[in-house]
């Protein structure tokens, strides 16, 4: 690493030299930066003060095993705004990479900018990992699929944990777990009919990671309230005695049709 600072040092104050040799008059672009998501990385800036409408920016750079700057193809006539693709460029996760960027019109250029070392197996962000949530009665079951970085040739034989948070919805009441990674993994010794949220994110052993949205699920099916379980059964029973009494009503009614078509019967039979 020392030798490594040394030449940021140099490639600093050669950027000085040149500018005085050249007459430099274009605003050095500022805020050089460098993100990176599941090792896809991003270079951003921002144009000098005063610096015109016209102006295109290049980008280069160095890697620390070879120490010799080279242009990013995709980047030699960005515009103000623009960002630079960096994923061809970096490619060894393992090695220290610089950029710089620089201003330029047909005749004039600005002085370098140069931007943080960047190492990407260890600056690179990891993305969340897909996660779908059901119940299965005191629990959890959880079906998980890595983000497709972690299949890659460089990280394909690392080992990945995931570390789970669990919250309660009804009052807040949350832990964590850290379990190794499994295409299934099940959340168990849970309360039955309660929903619980759950986020999930990967643990690499060499950068961070964003978790997952929250997915929620109920561990069964949530108990009826007593309120609405009274009134069906309220409604049930006031439905069986309508029911009884027009049973009632019409046997009573059957039976005084029937006697009043016997009844002059019986009184000529007397007669």
């Amino acid at each position: 690493m020392g030798l490594w600072m040394l030449l940021l040092l140099h490639l600093h104050l050669g950027n000085a030299h040149w500018g005085e040799a050249t007459g430099i008059s274009l605003s050095a672009p500022s805020s050089v930066s460098i993100s990176s998501i599941n090792l896809e990385h991003t270079l951003s800036f921002q144009p000098g003060p005063q610096t015109p409408s016209d102006a295109q920016f290049m980008v280069e750079v160095v890697r620390s095993r070879k120490q010799l700057w080279k242009p990013v193809p995709a980047c030699v006539a960005l515009r103000a705004g623009q960002t630079c693709d960096l994923t061809r460029a970096f490619k060894d996760p393992f090695d220290h990479y610089v950029a710089r960027v620089q201003a330029f019109t047909a005749t004039q250029r600005s002085s370098w900018t140069v931007s943080d070392s960047f190492l990407p197996l260890s600056d690179t962000v990891i993305g969340p990992p897909d996660i779908a949530v059901s119940g299965c009665g005191n629990c959890l079951i959880l079906h998980l699929t890595l983000p497709e970085v972690l299949a890659s040739e460089h990280l394909k034989d690392s080992h990945t944990d995931l570390v789970f948070h669990v919250r309660r919805t009804r009052d807040g009441a949350e832990f964590t777990l850290h379990m190794p990674y499994s295409e299934e993994t099940v959340i168990s010794y849970l309360q039955t009919g309660v929903e619980y949220c759950v986020t999930a994110s990967v643990k690499p052993h060499f950068s961070k990671a964003i978790p997952s949205e929250a997915q929620c699920a109920f561990t069964s099916p949530p108990p009826r309230n007593s309120l609405y379980m009274l009134v069906v059964l309220l409604g049930a029973f006031c439905a069986l005695v309508f029911l009884l009494m027009a049973l009632v009503a019409y046997g009573s009614r059957l039976t005084f049709s029937v006697l009043k078509t016997r009844l002059p019967k019986s009184l000529s039979c007397c007669d």
